[in-house]
């Protein structure tokens, strides 16, 4: 494998916390548009890139804090009102809907290749991401923010982004944990 993109693979980080500094939007569209060179079955293309401005960012993070507050309490709606508010950037990823369920699988996973292919063009410029699929994702008044007719589409992740404050170390297991050789 070609080193540089072994290392890219292998040094991609999930970022939690970002700077405050927003990465020029010219950088995040080279990234959208090589992302969009995954595999998919048919060529569908089945993504769809949604970039949150502050308003509907606040929005979403209303709402999720409407939906933290339910289950766990005030203090921990404000501490992820606190921490969300701080991100800088952030994507929506959907997949289009097919009414043919197997199509619909295909393209979800094709979207996530995407997904992968938009972090690792975003890493390679410095530029850290976490993907999530909370609750908020799910909610009805999700869709009506993001404008989004969760018929045709499904959310596959709120991607945040941002250049990182801190980059955690990682590890994996080794190859043959996982990795069987069949005659």
């Amino acid at each position: 494998m070609n080193p540089v993109i072994a290392d890219l693979i292998r040094t991609r980080r999930t970022i939690s916390a970002f700077r405050a500094e927003t990465p020029p939007l010219d950088v995040v569209r080279a990234a959208i548009e090589t992302a969009s060179w995954a595999p998919n079955h048919k060529k569908t293309e089945p993504w769809r890139i949604y970039l949150l401005g502050p308003d509907t960012a606040k929005s979403v993070v209303e709402l999720n804090s409407r939906i933290i507050e339910k289950k766990k309490g005030a203090t921990e709606a404000e501490v992820k009102r606190k921490s969300w508010s701080a991100i800088p950037g952030w994507l929506v990823v959907t997949s289009v809907r097919d009414e043919d369920s197997f199509r619909q699988e295909e393209d979800y996973a094709a979207c996530c290749c995407f997904v992968q292919n938009l972090m690792l063009g975003l890493w390679s410029s410095g530029i850290g991401t976490k993907w999530a699929t909370g609750d908020v994702t799910r909610e009805a008044d999700f869709f009506r923010i993001m404008q989004i007719d969760p018929l045709a589409e499904r959310v596959v992740g709120l991607i945040w982004y941002g250049y990182p404050e801190t980059t955690p170390r990682q590890s994996r297991k080794p190859v043959e944990t996982y990795f069987f050789e069949r005659p």
